[in-house]
């Protein structure tokens, strides 16, 4: 008998736009401006994904110019995030010689796929404020003040998340709740507690408190680039739903 063939999740063809607005509001900015059919993000040094502009409709290259003229004034990178289904925007964006910059995938399940094995005890916590072993652990992989001020100013539920192994600290992260949807954020483990599953606690951390607070979805976001945080996510039963990317004139 031949072995059955696994086939991998369908990937859909278009991002549902709900999940856009569950970045924004778990992950925000500090403050959106609009000009015309282009939204300004000031991401007070928070990194792309909260300093990006969006074209809310077809742009013109005089409108695209006027945007970068913006940014630069805000002391940003002439930066675009693309979303699903701006085709044509990508295209012109390319012709103006932006390059593309760190597509993302989005990750979800509901949170019952993740419920289902007990932690161990005294693995993971619930936390908020963090606490300043958690910020040091984020400082130590490159999530600064600035992204973590981000987390402070999000007007959503939300908690981080602290992880432990060994008696020691391992890992943090950050989620938060919008519209039934949480979204996990800043997901890291020390180098040397790295490779003991601690990703996996955190996670299952993450949608047992989301699920005690109503959410319906957990999701995540992840760089292609990041292959073994991709391959952490199949494994745990999670599908790909999704993604962007961004479009950078350096």
């Amino acid at each position: 008998m031949t072995a059955p063939v696994e086939v991998a999740p369908a990937v859909p063809a278009m991002t549902d736009p709900k999940y856009y607005d569950v970045v924004e509001a778990t992950w925000p900015c500090l403050r959106k401006d609009r000009l015309g059919p282009i939204t300004l993000r000031v991401g007070g040094g928070g990194g792309s994904r909260v300093s990006a502009a969006t074209a809310e409709a077809a742009l013109s290259d005089a409108q695209i110019a006027e945007a970068e003229t913006a940014m630069v004034a805000l002391n940003q990178p002439r930066l675009f995030m693309v979303r699903d289904g701006q085709d044509e925007l990508d295209a012109q964006l390319d012709r103006l010689g932006y390059e593309v910059m760190d597509p993302v995938v989005l990750w979800t399940c509901p949170p019952t796929v993740l419920t289902d094995v007990e932690i161990p005890r005294v693995t993971t916590f619930c936390t908020w404020p963090p606490l300043a072993i958690q910020r040091e652990i984020w400082q130590a992989g490159g999530i600064g003040p600035e992204r973590q001020a981000i987390m402070e100013r999000a007007e959503v539920a939300k908690t981080s998340l602290l992880g432990r192994w060994n008696d020691k600290p391992a890992g943090t992260a950050y989620v938060a709740i919008h519209a039934d949807v949480a979204m996990l954020h800043a997901l890291e483990i020390l180098s040397h507690q790295r490779r003991k599953g601690m990703g996996v606690w955190l996670m299952r951390q993450a949608a047992r408190w989301a699920e005690a607070e109503g959410a319906r979805e957990l999701v995540v976001l992840c760089t292609r680039a990041n292959t073994g945080a991709n391959a952490l996510y199949a494994r745990l039963g999670m599908t790909q739903a999704g993604g962007y990317h961004y479009r950078i004139k350096r």
